[in-house]
């Protein structure tokens, strides 16, 4: 995850700059329920309006969180399919603030309302975050449910009212750039407290529609536009957490941006960068799906490192035979390609490992969703290495 807001704080108020070290622990990403009352067209878990088979019961889940807590993770986002739809989750919210986690509760909104938010507000979670593909229509469309925005905002609106701190998510294409403006208007209308941009990750339904991915010149669009909001809002007094994932290309853009409008910080900004250190999928990053089987990260289920059942969190997370983890967690990664060859790879880390792999067949393969040119990131012609070059699919409906 990128934090936009942290760097242009820096441009006011520069820190000192430390050596790049990881928490005790990976953030855990848990999808307790595949379930979901949505279809949505970019879905990486393709989660489906029905009933899975064995998901973790409440008491393994509860011995899952022990190992973790043991293991110093952090934060649980506790996620789904759609996590309201799960009986216990309450329960495993409570439990996991009486632990001592930050708590996040992932949801598309939809479910929150007059029934349930007395229950979410005394569940304690440190953070609500609501997905939202653009406006009205738009947003019915990707989640293939009409009513699904204005059921989505009417959540959102009742944690606001209860004190909770929400914050909006939302992935990019060609479908649904349009109407960015609107939504980073909304953002501060509301008083929404953080702003999540997701770049089109190709996993699950959105390796589908992959061909919908955003080009290079609207990303290039949308990144200037959210600096320049997050710097007019900060200038204004008005903090919202501004944050990418998906893309870790981010931070050199920014780096580029910051050498254009404010090149007495640009060195400072750099060193800030190379601290935070890109991609830490497989490092800083973990996933837990709903059947207890470890990933990389969210956007890996289609490689399983392990089952809590079978084995604890703990020692899959820290074992590096699988060659994936192992070069995951290298620092930086050996890649090849654009990303190999970068001036900039101490920045990114190489992104995105997963459109690498889902392109190419090689994980440490360029990023094909890399928008930054080879003149951008000091690559020279003759030093790329040249693998399976991106074709878009055909889209699907």
């Amino acid at each position: 995850m990128f934090r936009i807001s942290s760097f242009i704080r820096e441009l006011d108020q520069p820190t000192p700059v430390a050596p790049r070290r990881n928490p005790p622990g990976p953030v855990v990403i848990w999808n307790l329920i595949r379930r979901c009352n949505l279809t949505c067209k970019h879905c990486y878990s393709i989660s489906a309006d029905t009933d899975f088979a064995g998901e973790l019961s409440t008491a393994e889940v509860f011995r899952v969180m022990d190992d973790l807590k043991a293991f110093r993770v952090p934060v649980l986002i506790l996620s789904g399919g759609e996590p309201l739809l799960r009986p216990d989750i309450f329960d495993i919210g409570r439990r996991a603030k009486d632990m001592g986690f930050y708590v996040g509760l992932s949801s598309n909104g939809t479910l929150i309302d007059a029934s349930n938010i007395d229950a979410i507000a005394d569940a304690g979670f440190d953070y609500v975050g609501v997905s939202l593909d653009g406006i009205g229509a738009t947003h019915d469309k990707f989640r293939r449910r009409e009513g699904a925005y204005d059921a989505s905002l009417a959540g959102i609106r009742l944690c606001l009212d209860r004190g909770l701190k929400v914050g909006v998510r939302y992935t990019m294409t060609e479908d649904n750039a349009h109407d960015l403006p609107a939504l980073l208007r909304l953002v501060e209308d509301e008083g929404i407290d953080k702003f999540y941009f997701s770049h089109l990750n190709y996993a699950g339904r959105g390796n589908k529609h992959r061909a919908d991915d955003a080009r290079h010149q609207t990303t290039r669009d949308a990144m200037d536009l959210l600096f320049a909001t997050c710097l007019d809002l900060h200038h204004r007094g008005v903090e919202k957490d501004f944050v990418t994932g998906n893309n870790d290309a981010d931070g050199i853009y920014l780096l580029q941006w910051v050498q254009r409008h404010f090149p007495e910080r640009a060195e400072h900004i750099r060193a800030k960068l190379v601290q935070w250190g890109g991609n830490a999928s497989g490092v800083n990053v973990a996933n837990i799906d709903n059947l207890g089987v470890v990933h990389p990260d969210t956007m890996w289920w289609h490689v399983p490192l392990g089952n809590v059942r079978e084995r604890p969190f703990s020692a899959i997370w820290s074992d590096v035979s699988n060659p994936l983890m192992a070069g995951l967690k290298r620092h930086p990664r050996v890649l090849t390609g654009r990303c190999g060859a970068c001036r900039h790879l101490d920045i990114c880390n190489g992104s995105s490992r997963v459109r690498a792999q889902q392109i190419t067949g090689d994980p440490w393969a360029e990023d094909p969703g890399c928008y930054l040119s080879d003149d951008e990131i000091g690559v020279q012609t003759a030093e790329r290495v040249v693998t399976t070059p991106f074709v878009p699919l055909r889209r699907h409906a």
